[in-house]
């Protein structure tokens, strides 16, 4: 009979680790005597990060005495104390390929439903000061699971664990964590999973994705090739507009409305710098369209120094920021130069003569500087249901400016509009106006997960745990420069020597103040996985599944050559 060894609990608390602050609750403790299971928690136990911990679905973490005993071999350690894992649940036997999720157990008063596998987390490495330990309770099949409490009641170290219901499909905790994180998974298999009614809507929402997605596209071309400048059109007093060809007439690639090319620019700073710019036009296979607006050193150069014919290294476009296909209203949102996804979005609904009601949104200084408008106005006209509303900030529109006014496109603005609140909104411009205008967006009454924005500079971080934490602007690391490959930080507009004394790309980037994106930080989660724009990685340790082909795992990722990464 199955039994409950150890009760463990401990409450969230600060601790530094690598020269930061985490909170966590990973370290527990076992408490004698009887404690209530409620269906949030164990009386006297908490969570620090409650977005990968803790919750109806995460309530209890349960692991076995015989993994510890594995570790203690595997490892050498005979250190290892019961909560050491984090584990609430101590318990004797339910071993990880035994334990089905949906199963149901009776321990003392309560009674509980198995959800999911453990998540992995670098906390569990740092508990037990063994890093490797999120990628090896993967790879040895022991992650534990987590319950939820669907009786809530008295438990105490020493109480018997009853099975009281199996789970639909039988599908063990461990063969759910290696569908979900090692290679060779089979769709049969996806499909029951995502027919667990128990099964925590995260794990499942995994699944879904796995089974939706479609095989990889052929990469329109892998790093840089060389495009041809066949025009460039002045568009405002401070936009530009570069058009773009194979130089022996080929055919392009066709984007998506609202993508993005990355090219590198000869001449503008050594090592060339990166810059990322919308494509502004409808989408074509013979030519490309950038509007760049001249506020640096880079664009400067673009503005002044290129010339047609001139040949420029481009990255295949990409980017998620992409129009969807479907029949539901449309807000087209801009400011300034964040115009140009949102315009490739237009031409797609004037060139599918879409019937979808359709709302244009653009602020801007003044007449001078509002690049597009009659191409705009001209595809709006073409719309049965558009509507166009721009805000001059600096003056009154000129008579006859289509839809214009003086003010601001503020919460204020919006609020007298009659946004359709069934809308999808694509919005983009500078990072504080599209905070202010997505917050303004959902107290108006539209659902956020149909609020888009586009965001070329570094992606928000995802450092669960960390606190306190300061955010610099990006800088080359304080060591000693090194001497390996070039890096370049795409987003952040770093390129750096490589150095030998990192032990992965991950610490690197970290050194540089560049955000970062991580979880296990030993190849297993995938939450680190990064857009390579050129050149090769190698990975020490290999990761337990291979990224998407055009990407790695900088976790555990070591430049190869020259790289330039969508960080």
């Amino acid at each position: 009979m199955p039994k409950l060894l150890s009760l463990n609990v401990g409450k969230p608390k600060d601790v530094p680790w690598q020269g930061r602050t985490v909170h966590t609750g990973i370290f527990k403790y076992p408490v004698d005597g009887p404690v209530m299971a409620r269906r949030l928690n164990i009386d006297g136990d908490g969570q620090g990060d409650l977005g990968g911990h803790g919750g109806e679905n995460r309530a209890v973490l349960v692991y076995q005495r015989q993994s510890y005993e594995f570790w203690r071999d595997e490892l050498g350690r005979d250190d290892l104390e019961y909560g050491q894992f984090g584990e609430n649940f101590t318990v004797d036997g339910l071993a990880d390929d035994e334990v089905h999720i949906g199963d149901r157990y009776r321990i003392g008063e309560a009674e509980f439903e198995v959800t999911q596998p453990r998540v992995t987390c670098f906390r569990v490495g740092m508990r037990l000061g063994e890093p490797r330990i999120p990628a090896l309770l993967v790879a040895h099949h022991r992650p534990g699971f987590y319950l939820r409490v669907i009786r809530e009641g008295r438990v105490r170290a020493g109480d018997e664990i009853v099975r009281t219901r199996t789970g639909r499909h039988e599908m063990s905790v461990a063969a759910i964590d290696a569908l979900l994180y090692l290679p060779g998974r089979d769709a049969a298999d996806l499909r029951k999973a995502v027919d667990i009614p128990a099964l925590s809507p995260g794990w499942q929402g995994s699944f879904r994705e796995l089974l939706d997605e479609r095989a990889p596209e052929t990469q329109a071309w892998a790093g840089f090739r060389e495009l041809r400048v066949t025009r460039l059109v002045p568009e405002s007093t401070t936009v530009t507009s570069i058009h773009l060809a194979a130089p022996d007439g080929s055919h392009l690639p066709r984007p998506e409305p609202g993508q993005f090319l990355t090219l590198r620019v000869p001449g503008a700073g050594d090592p060339a710098p990166v810059r990322s710019y919308s494509l502004s036009a409808g989408a074509s296979d013979a030519e490309y369209r950038i509007s760049v607006k001249r506020d640096g050193a880079v664009s400067g150069y673009l503005h002044t120094h290129l010339a047609p014919g001139a040949l420029l290294p481009v990255a295949a476009p990409r980017g998620d920021f992409v129009l969807a296909d479907d029949d539901s209203p449309v807000l087209l949102i801009s400011a300034g130069i964040g115009v140009t996804p949102v315009l490739a979005m237009l031409h797609a609904l004037a060139a599918a003569g879409a019937k979808r009601d359709v709302r244009w949104l653009h602020t801007t200084r003044s007449a001078t500087e509002h690049a597009f408008a009659t191409e705009a106005h001209q595809l709006l006209a073409s719309l049965p249901q558009a509507r166009e509303d721009v805000f001059y900030t600096a003056e009154t529109p000129p008579p006859g400016t289509p839809g214009a006014r003086r003010g601001r496109l503020d919460r204020a603005a919006l609020s007298t509009l009659d946004l359709p609140a069934d809308a999808t909104a694509y919005v983009c411009g500078p990072e504080a106006f599209m905070t202010a205008t997505r917050d303004a967006l959902v107290e108006l009454g539209l659902a956020p997960g149909r609020v888009h924005s586009e965001l070329f500079g570094a992606l928000p971080a995802i450092n669960p745990g960390i606190v306190g934490a300061v955010h610099p602007a990006p800088h080359p690391p304080a060591t000693p420069p090194g001497t390996g490959p070039r890096v370049t930080f795409a987003r952040s507009g770093l390129t750096v020597p490589w150095s030998e004394q990192y032990p992965n790309v991950l610490e690197f980037a970290e050194a540089c103040d560049v955000p970062t994106r991580w979880s296990c930080r030993t190849g297993v989660c995938q939450t680190c996985v990064t857009p390579v724009l050129s050149g090769t990685v190698e990975y020490e340790p290999d990761p337990l599944e291979d990224p998407p082909p055009g990407t790695a795992l900088v976790c555990c990722a070591r430049p190869g050559s020259d790289l330039v990464l969508d960080l």
